[in-house]
C-alpha cells in the first residue's frame, strides 16, 4: 500500500476532508481506503467531508463520513447527474447520501459531461484542506478525471494523499 501526506489527526481543529477516486473498486482497495479513514479521521463534529457522490470512492467516503458522525457537503457536476451512475443500487446511495448531506452545491450544467466533472472536482478540492485520491495514479481516462483532481489540488498547494494497494489494477 502506499500513502502520501497526511496521515494521523491532528488536534480537534476542524479540517474539511474531500475524496476524489475510482468509480470501480477493487475489494483489497475498498479495504484498503476503509481502514486508512478509520484509523486518521476525527470523528463526530470535528470531520468534514466534501464529495461529488460518483459511484465508487465518492460514495464510499461520504457513507464514512456520516457513519463517523461528521458532516457532508455535496458538490454535483449538473442537474441530472443521478442518470450517469452505474445501475439502480449507485442510485438509490447517491439519494440517500444526497439526502443526508448538510450541503449540496450542483455545477450551473444541465447534463453530464467532462466539463462538468472537471468544474465539480475542482469545486470540491475550493472547498476542502485535504484530499483523499483513490486513484491507482495512472493518467485520467477523460477530462474532469481523478488524475485531473489529483492535479489541480497539488497546484492549489493541498495535500493528497493517494490510497491504492502496489500490485492492484483498477477495472
Amino acid at each position: 500500500m502506499y500513502l502520501s501526506s497526511w496521515t494521523s489527526p491532528g488536534t480537534e481543529v476542524d479540517v474539511r476532508f474531500g475524496v476524489t477516486g475510482h468509480r470501480i473498486l477493487p475489494p483489497s482497495i475498498v479495504e484498503c481506503a476503509v481502514r486508512h479513514w478509520g484509523r486518521v479521521l476525527p470523528t463526530g463534529g470535528h470531520l468534514h467531508g466534501v464529495s461529488n457522490l460518483a459511484d465508487g470512492a465518492d460514495q464510499l467516503f461520504a457513507a464514512h463520513v456520516l457513519a463517523a458522525g461528521g458532516t457532508l457537503e455535496v458538490v454535483l457536476p449538473c442537474e441530472r447527474y443521478a442518470g450517469s451512475l452505474i445501475g439502480e443500487e449507485s442510485r438509490t446511495r447517491f439519494e440517500d447520501l444526497r439526502r443526508a448531506a448538510a450541503t449540496v452545491l450542483t455545477m450551473p450544467y444541465p447534463e453530464p459531461s467532462e466539463q462538468a466533472f472537471l468544474a465539480a472536482g475542482q469545486a470540491l478540492v475550493d472547498r476542502c484542506d485535504h484530499l483523499f485520491a483513490v486513484w491507482d495514479g495512472r493518467p485520467a481516462r477523460g477530462v474532469g478525471g481523478t488524475a485531473d483532481v489529483v492535479a489541480y489540488a497539488r497546484s492549489r498547494g493541498c495535500p493528497v494523499t493517494v490510497l491504492w494497494v502496489d500490485g492492484v489494477l483498477r477495472a
